[in-house]
């Protein structure tokens, strides 16, 4: 009697044990090793990898839903090497200037002819250096992250501005991308959100789209970051990857409500000019990354993939 009461008494001991271990906490997943879900097209899934495995190198480092920065390893000038303990820093930065082909028209800038030589000349590379520190290379990380997914008639550039212009002029017909509304319109993998920098006043989407139709907004400065993922799991989260912010490559994870739409923060006191300025120990209430004026969706215009066949059972992904 007491070998078969055995199993239940040892059940009922293992029971006990477990419910008073502490509980493990679940294994956090990082979006970018998450495989695209089924419907994402191909030239997606290239600028999406090609955007996460930059993001990798850099030791994953994030702004959170609150706009705080949670990581931060290295940064844009630096001679550490990046996460596959060979490529150094700045130099992979100014690959980002080279490979994109957006290094060319910044010749006339001190140092830029340097970041065209090969790394290895003392004089050369810190001369290459001062150039990564001077000139923002945003929009170079993005051309970088288009010509590497082979996107093809993306309008390359070292400014924002330009590609999104050129998303305005062609609206998807005969190129990659077409400017939308960020209030409207759902964010996917593939596309480019994009803000407005050191305006007097938030614009928005309408006043970039008037200030574009009018010939305007030739040197305006503006910001984009690629979408490699949105609302992932459910957990009404939009994921980007930016370049040269906080001088590294960034995710920055951006609410998004209920119907998978960008929750717009509040524009109706300071401009985000007004909070950067405020930003302080004594103001953390005014510290917020994420409060900027996101005036431009660039939706990627891709055919979508074919579909399975009648009678058969498409794998997601």
């Amino acid at each position: 009697m007491h070998a078969r009461r055995e199993p239940a008494v040892v059940h009922r001991f293992l029971l006990c044990c477990a419910l008073s271990l502490p509980a493990l906490p679940a294994m956090a997943v990082e979006v970018c090793d998450i495989p695209p879900r089924y419907g994402v097209g191909e030239i997606a899934k290239a600028i999406v990898r090609a955007a996460c495995g930059e993001h990798r190198l850099w030791y994953r480092p994030f702004i959170d839903r609150d706009g705080r920065i949670a990581s931060l390893a290295i940064t844009e000038a630096e001679s550490g090497s990046l996460a596959d303990d060979g490529l150094i820093a700045w130099q992979r930065v100014a690959g980002y200037w080279r490979e994109s082909g957006t290094l060319s028209p910044m010749g006339a800038l001190p140092g830029a002819r340097s970041c065209m030589a090969m790394p290895g000349e003392r004089t050369t590379d810190n001369d290459c250096r001062a150039f990564l520190v001077d000139n923002p290379w945003s929009a170079a990380f993005v051309s970088w992250v288009m010509a590497r997914a082979a996107v093809p008639g993306f309008a390359r550039s070292p400014r924002h501005i330009d590609y999104i212009r050129a998303a305005r002029r062609t609206g998807g017909d005969g190129g990659p991308y077409r400017l939308t509304d960020p209030a409207l319109e759902k964010p996917a993998p593939g596309d480019l959100l994009c803000f407005l920098r050191e305006r007097s006043r938030p614009l928005s989407y309408s006043g970039l789209a008037q200030a574009l139709d009018n010939g305007g907004a030739d040197r305006w400065k503006s910001h984009c970051e690629v979408v490699v993922a949105a609302n992932a799991g459910g957990d009404q989260t939009l994921y980007l990857i930016g370049g040269n912010v906080a001088n590294t490559v960034v995710m920055r994870k951006l609410p998004l409500d209920r119907t998978g739409r960008l929750v717009m923060p509040s524009q109706a006191d300071a401009p985000p000019a007004a909070l950067e300025a405020a930003c302080s120990p004594g103001r953390e209430e005014t510290c917020d990354f994420n409060r900027q004026d996101w005036a431009a969706l660039l939706k990627l215009v891709e055919a979508p993939p074919a579909q399975p066949p009648p009678g058969t059972t498409g794998t997601p992904r």
